[in-house]
């Protein structure tokens, strides 16, 4: 493994599980919300952002609850996961999401996500 520590972060979504799962895993539905454009063709999704792109690998997905994708350019284990959560009591739905970062960078990483999970909300109408 490398040295980067893992974090991890929820948030509550005002969602059904089933919409909330079109946004994390789509290209038109990240596109919304996570980067300015997404591709993806088979397992491999293309990540834009102002001109800059990332490839990521779909490593592994559930239907209604969750995504895990590892970005190519890391030469690591590392990889981010969105993982949808209902509470069996209360019903909320949370997106809970794994990532890793340089142990100097996340608090950077979290408040990007938390950037990035606002749109997402905005988006689903959430917020």
């Amino acid at each position: 493994m490398s040295d980067k520590t893992k974090f991890e972060v929820e948030f509550v979504i005002q969602s059904s599980p089933q919409l909330l799962y079109q946004y994390i895993s789509t290209p038109s539905g990240l596109s919304e919300w996570f980067a300015d454009n997404v591709n993806s063709r088979g397992e491999m999704f293309n990540f834009i952002w102002d001109g800059s792109e990332e490839q990521a690998k779909l490593l592994k997905r559930k239907s209604d609850e969750f995504v895990k994708f590892t970005w190519l350019a890391e030469e690591d284990d590392s990889f981010f996961e969105m993982r949808i959560i209902v509470d069996e009591i209360t019903k909320d739905v949370s997106l809970f999401i794994t990532d890793f970062a340089d142990e100097d960078e996340v608090d950077e990483a979290k408040m990007l996500w938390e950037n990035q999970v606002s749109s997402l909300k905005q988006v689903l109408g959430s917020a």
